[in-house]
């Protein structure tokens, strides 16, 4: 399984979600949907396969009355791939509709970042190596200081998982499973991947969820925790189309 990925989606935990499942008519995309504005934070293509996903990013953001859910981006990565990102890069009018973001597609032949702070785009090609991307962008490799890829970076990098598509959650995923649950670290140390904290209206801001998804020539796996931190609410989602 040459390529995988590890994603946590932090976000507002009032905001309410569905768990990953085929939720639009007529698209093989499978990925979990947010209930607030209809898109994902993570979605796969299963045929082909391919995987897309979108962190915010920090800059510019959007006028009000001009601004469109980043949450359709990974639809639309996972649908139509890597040009999908190509065509968003040269089209700075549509782009400005959205928030910053880092938009991540991923298939078999490359994995691509488009990158967008509210005033200029980059195109990234990640190439084959251990890579950490954060908020605040390409962290690992990298020459600038991160707390997140400094801890993380060489762990995940001195260990690849089998990712074997049929074999149980723990044996496909070993070690990484440890990462994914923290690796022990409070959510308050500056090196913390799975968060959590309140904000001065109240409302609290953490770590709603984890994903693994592993690409190969076998197939694709795809397994998620809903629960972050608890091991036992690990499961993988089922790709195939209801018949």
């Amino acid at each position: 399984m040459p390529l995988l990925l590890l994603g946590f989606r932090d976000e507002l935990t009032d905001r309410p979600w569905q768990p990953p499942a085929r939720h639009w008519p007529g698209s093989p995309l499978v990925g979990g949907r947010d209930l607030q504005a209809g898109g994902t934070w993570l979605a796969v293509h299963p045929g082909v396969p391919r995987v897309a996903c979108i962190l915010n990013a920090r800059g510019q953001q959007a006028a009000p009355e001009d601004r469109r859910s980043r949450g359709e981006l990974p639809l639309r990565a996972a649908a139509d791939g890597s040009q999908a990102l190509r065509q968003l890069h040269e089209d700075l009018g549509t782009l400005a509709r959205y928030d910053p973001f880092f938009l991540i597609c991923a298939d078999l032949s490359a994995a691509l970042m488009l990158s967008w702070d509210g005033q200029h785009a980059a195109l990234e090609n990640l190439g084959s190596a251990t890579h950490v991307i954060t908020n605040a962008g390409h962290t690992y490799p990298s020459v600038h200081q991160d707390d997140k890829a400094e801890h993380f970076g060489p762990k995940f990098a001195a260990y690849r998982p089998d990712a074997d598509p049929a074999a149980t959650i723990k044996d496909a995923w070993g070690d990484w499973l440890t990462l994914a649950g923290g690796d022990g670290l409070s959510d308050t140390d500056p090196a913390a991947v799975l968060v959590q904290h309140e904000l001065p209206d109240g409302r609290v801001y953490g770590t709603t969820s984890v994903s693994l998804v592993a690409l190969g020539a076998r197939g694709l796996r795809y397994d998620f925790q809903p629960v972050p931190a608890d091991p036992t609410t690990w499961y993988p989602v089922h790709l195939q189309a209801r018949r």
